[in-house]
């Protein structure tokens, strides 16, 4: 378990530094931007290329070791893992790519995309694990405003690439390579365990929506300065003032700390200049609500101070158990903590991961095609189009958080029903995608994004609300694994195949499908159908795991808000 103490200052400084270490992390949706040099300037085929797609997507997602390692390592330690990852990874693919080490083997440079973007695995990992026990009554939002971020990376790098760095992959790899790392090391003191909040407070709701505002105004921005450039070629000077907004505008979420400390609220002046008279049975309470949320608990009075009434049966049992007279050790119920090894063995665990593999395996599909889906269309520039899908990843992803914590606290509405509304919506997405009418392809892009990013916002507390947040590190990255499984499975392996195949039969006097691009829609028109199909399964597994799990949510959140579990104090 983590040996640093808890700070006793609020937790908004470490939000706002995680902001910023997720757009770091979304290092591996840079994946379109340089994919291009890699197949122009290395010679490789398109299915060499989706498979380069798959390291990327495995690295990012193959989180198991800090997801184990992050109740045993501070969060700075797990920051600076990452950063070192970064360095490593990209700094081989830069090498590569600038042509600075000629005749670097295909295997070499798949190995440094899985270690480059690893290092997503554990900056998300140490700043979602740390932020979501900081805020542990409002983890959908947490989960949104992170992972939304997170999604938006990918406009911001295209911003940076386009205005910036003037359409430089070698630029933009070699910014990966040392800038991202030196972000990181500024970042990663801020990160930290803090003194959770367990009541429900209406200034901290005014601060997730202003976070919540400032991200959506982020990324309209964002949006709006990459179609503007590819309209009007705005110059350098421009450029670079643009992009000085946008930095302050990432900043944003830095206000609230500041304001905290600048005019402290009435209520927490009032709390600190309090009568010392009050009575000790108080005073403990207090100071049992100001513990960490991973912090073990021996006292009676700190047990009971977290239970209902209507619990004294559980706390005896509590009681008997710390005494040694009862011996047997309870199994978790739903909505507890769960061992990794208890969560695996539940349908539950499984239906959530199956719900998640078909829809962000299949998305991540188009994300990392998305620039050979255009050019096969006939776009010019497909920048637009990855920035598109970005900000209404980004979008997804915050409403999402937002709308299920909305909808969960009202109508005690389980989170999951999101995913199978937005899976429906993703069917009519590839469907469009397969058609390809005129005018619809920016339309199914954005439906697309706002539909994969629910499925991350969706899945990363329904998770914790099913299986608790003491090892929630390890079972939330077993999750992300149906990223890079549907990606090796969709994208390696059908879409890749399809592509070539289409190629070859328009350009049949071609050996080398390296030289030769597949145009017309015919080129993914297969791929879109069956990537149809998957989600429609998804959409029924969703429908199943959304019934299952509804009294949980009936259980977790009867009272309008959420009900700390029994499990959470040991």
């Amino acid at each position: 378990m983590l040996t640093e103490k808890a700070g006793s200052r609020p937790p908004w400084v470490g939000l706002a530094a995680a902001v910023w270490v997720q757009v770091a992390a979304g290092c591996a949706y840079n994946f379109p931007l340089y994919s291009h040099s890699l197949k122009s300037v290395l010679g490789y085929t398109q299915q060499q290329l989706t498979m380069l797609g798959v390291a990327n997507d495995i690295g990012e997602n193959f989180g198991m070791v800090p997801g184990v390692l992050c109740n045993r390592f501070p969060p700075w330690l797990v920051l600076l893992i990452g950063a070192a990852s970064c360095f490593v990874g990209f700094g081989v693919v830069w090498l590569a790519v600038s042509q600075t080490v000629i005749g670097l083997p295909y295997w070499v440079l798949w190995i440094a995309l899985c270690i480059a973007t690893n290092s997503s695995a554990w900056l998300g990992t140490g700043v979602l694990v740390t932020n979501m026990r900081n805020f542990p009554l409002s983890r959908g939002t947490v989960a949104g405003i992170l992972k939304g971020y997170m999604g938006l990376s990918a406009a911001v790098y295209t911003a940076l690439y386009t205005g910036v760095l003037h359409n430089s992959s070698t630029k933009l790899l070699l910014f990966l390579t040392l800038g991202l790392p030196a972000i990181l090391l500024a970042m990663m003191y801020f990160v930290r365990p803090c003194t959770p909040s367990l009541e429900d407070d209406s200034s901290e709701h005014g601060h997730f929506v202003f976070t919540q505002i400032s991200g959506v105004l982020l990324g309209l921005y964002l949006l709006t300065i990459t179609v503007l450039d590819d309209v009007l070629s705005l110059n350098d000077a421009v450029m670079y003032t643009l992009f000085g907004v946008m930095v302050l505008l990432l900043l944003a979420p830095l206000a609230i700390p500041l304001r905290m400390t600048l005019f402290p609220s009435s209520k927490r002046r009032t709390s600190a200049a309090g009568p010392s008279s009050s009575s000790d049975h108080t005073n403990e309470g207090d100071l049992d609500k100001s513990e960490p949320l991973i912090a073990a608990s021996s006292s009676t009075t700190n047990v009971e101070s977290f239970l209902e009434p209507d619990d004294a049966s559980d706390v005896d049992m509590l009681l008997a158990e710390g005494e040694g007279a009862v011996k047997k050790k309870r199994r978790p119920k739903r909505g507890e903590d769960f061992r990794f090894r208890e969560a695996v063995v539940k349908a539950d665990f499984w239906l959530l991961f199956m719900v998640y593999f078909l829809g962000v395996g299949s998305g991540v599909t188009v994300l990392n095609n998305l620039a050979q889906i255009g050019i096969a269309v006939g776009v010019d520039d497909t920048t637009i189009l990855l920035c598109l899908f970005s900000f209404c990843n980004f979008i997804g992803r915050l409403g999402g958080g937002a709308v299920s914590e909305h909808f969960v606290r009202s109508r005690m509405l389980p989170r999951p029903i999101w995913m199978t509304c937005t899976q429906i919506i993703m069917v009519i997405a590839y469907l469009l995608f397969a058609s390809a009418l005129n005018g619809t392809l920016y339309a199914s892009t954005a439906l697309l994004g706002i539909c994969y990013g629910v499925q991350f916002s969706v899945m990363v507390p329904t998770a914790s609300e099913l299986f608790g947040l003491k090892h929630f590190g390890l079972i939330y990255n077993f999750m992300l694994l149906g990223n890079p499984l549907g990606a090796l499975l969709f994208s390696g392996i059908l879409a890749g195949y399809v592509y070539d195949a289409e190629a070859a039969k328009q350009h049949p006097g071609f050996m080398d499908n390296s030289t030769t691009s597949c145009l017309g829609p015919s080129c993914f028109r297969l791929t879109f159908l069956v990537l149809a199909g998957v989600c429609s399964l998804g959409t029924l597994l969703s429908i199943i795991l959304t019934v299952r799990i509804r009294p949980v949510y009936q259980m977790l959140y009867a009272g309008g808000s959420f009900r700390l579990p029994r499990s959470s104090l040991h």
